[in-house]
């Protein structure tokens, strides 16, 4: 059974794959993160992962029974036949993945939708389509965890687009701890993050300070 969308699950949103923890476990890494109380889990599973498309589907069936048992959305990034595949919660696409509105179209009933958008003639692209559940924007910040990122907007340039958007925008890149408050500030209903967590050394209070950014 599907987990149905609503905002509150983006405010602490975790991003991962097998490109991003090295030789650890992603099943371990996940479970550490859902105790700790992540409250979106995406599948991006893509650059230099070592997965084969069989290893992938497995991987990812174990990580959306870890999510269901936490109730905790499973949405996967930009690959809409593993997401159908793998019954997931949602899927995300960006803008230079598979058409949005084919997404839409394939996915309808069965899962929410999150859009990547930088600008704000993105967003407004966006205003327009009916079935989009949330937008990621960003890199807010500069980050090293995706080679291929869009140029950074910033706080000012995030207000902006929260300004703009008709559904829940979370927020992604380069986002640290100390930003989290200023983030929120600017209406975005939470934040994506890979490195944040991944390189934690206390997953459970890193969590918890997203959380809190957002009471």
């Amino acid at each position: 059974m599907t987990i149905e969308f609503s905002a509150e699950q983006l405010r602490a949103y975790f991003v991962c794959g097998s490109q991003d923890v090295g030789n650890r476990g992603l099943v371990e890494i996940l479970e550490a993160g859902l105790r700790a109380g992540i409250t979106a889990f995406q599948f991006r599973d893509k650059g230099i992962s070592r997965l084969t498309a069989t290893e992938r589907l497995q991987l990812g069936q174990q990580l959306h029974r870890l999510c269901a048992t936490y109730q905790v959305p499973f949405i996967v990034d930009d690959d809409v036949e593993l997401a159908l595949a793998l019954k997931a919660d949602g899927i995300h696409v960006g803008q230079r993945d598979q058409q949005i509105r084919q997404v839409l179209a394939q996915v309808a009933g069965k899962m929410f939708v999150g859009l990547s958008c930088s600008t704000p003639a993105e967003v407004l692209a966006a205003n327009q389509l009916s079935g989009l559940a949330y937008l990621g924007s960003g890199p807010v910040f500069p980050t090293t965890s995706k080679a291929d990122a869009d140029p950074v907007i910033g706080l000012p340039g995030l207000t902006n687009l929260v300004q703009l958007a008709q559904t829940p925008i979370v927020a992604i890149g380069g986002i640290t701890e100390s930003q989290l408050g200023k983030i929120a500030e600017t209406g975005a209903s939470g934040a994506a993050v890979i490195s944040l967590l991944t390189q934690s050394p206390d997953m459970t209070a890193t969590v918890q300070k997203m959380l809190q950014a957002w009471v």
